[in-house]
């Protein structure tokens, strides 16, 4: 499982590999997580393990691996809801159960990945639950969901559940810049801490162009606060309306660019890589307030979270930076 391309939750791969190694991978497999964390990237790379005719599995290059990937494997099937409350529906469940009992053609499974499975309605979840009873011995079902509570506890006392996690910084960083050429790794480590380690998040933030903008904001918030300039901060506070995942994003490069300042002149890597702006924030703004600015960024990330209404956090927003340099 060593080949398996799959960053960080170290000990569910571990887990899920000793299981295929010893030919003891359960009959269904709930993989559960936000939005983002790589439940079905890892339902699919469990799939091409479990096909792979190699020794260090997946190996990456039989040609069992090959159709996998290729998502042309006669014995791998993908069916996933829309995303909306009951979207599975029975009729889906009970086609799949009839072709289950067709031996595989090539493999020595036939594997299921049924995505969005916390939006089977009880129906489809009770049809799913006659044959995880009693399945055919190579049969393997793979179900991704937000949360295992959304499904019966008859499913899931029939299944494995593995929980995957948002990972440290450097690796989901590492990742990103690995697997996306348009981004570098700095860019790269403060969007994924941004979005607390959840990789799809981040490299949807990358690509859509949304980090950029929002570094940018942050870049010129950090230039009207040393300027004095309040009402040019309000019309940069504006620009962050209605979109949280924006303001946590410019809460977490502002903090960087407090700290980068108050640590500034030692030999420590600057995280935010703006030299010029972070030298003319310490020379202007002393340690005292600067630790001030980074607990202000800490104090509005979670006002964000907890869903404080807009006008009143992007008032607290601009409020609270001035008053943690004094003005």
């Amino acid at each position: 499982m060593n080949s398996i391309d799959f960053a960080g939750n170290e000990r569910v791969i571990e887990q899920l590999g000793y299981l295929i190694d010893a030919k003891r991978f359960p009959h269904a497999l709930i993989i559960e997580g936000a939005q983002g964390l790589g439940k079905k990237t890892l339902a699919r790379q469990m799939a091409k393990a479990l096909v792979c005719r190699g020794e260090n599995r997946p190996c990456n290059s039989c040609v069992q691996c090959r159709k996998a990937e290729e998502k042309i494997h006669p014995d791998i099937f993908e069916h996933s809801a829309e995303g909306g409350v009951n979207s599975f529906h029975v009729d889906v469940v009970r086609k799949i159960i009839r072709d289950a009992y067709v031996t595989p053609n090539e493999s020595d499974y036939k594997i299921y990945i049924l995505g969005n499975a916390d939006c089977m309605s009880i129906s489809a979840q009770n049809a799913l639950l006659k044959v995880l009873e009693e399945p055919p011995e190579y049969v393997i079902f793979i179900l991704t969901a937000k949360s295992k509570g959304a499904l019966l506890q008859t499913v899931i006392s029939r299944s494995v559940v593995v929980t995957l996690e948002g990972v440290k910084t450097d690796v989901g960083a590492r990742y990103i810049a690995g697997h996306y050429e348009d981004c570098s790794f700095e860019q790269a480590k403060s969007t994924v801490e941004s979005f607390n380690g959840n990789i799809g998040k981040a490299l949807d933030s990358i690509k859509n162009g949304k980090e950029s903008e929002v570094f940018d904001i942050a870049c010129q918030m950090s230039r009207t606060l040393i300027e004095d300039n309040e009402y040019e901060l309000l019309k940069l506070c504006s620009k962050l309306m209605y979109d949280r995942k924006n303001i946590v994003l410019c809460c977490d490069i502002l903090k960087n660019i407090f700290r980068d300042a108050l640590i500034f002149g030692s030999n420590a890597e600057l995280l935010s890589g703006q030299y010029e702006l972070v030298k003319q924030i310490k020379n202007k703004i002393n340690q005292k307030k600067l630790v001030d600015l980074i607990s202000v960024c800490d104090t509005l990330k979670d006002m964000t979270n907890i869903n404080c209404g807009y006008d009143m956090l992007l008032t607290k927003f601009c409020y609270s930076l001035r008053q943690a340099i004094g003005r």
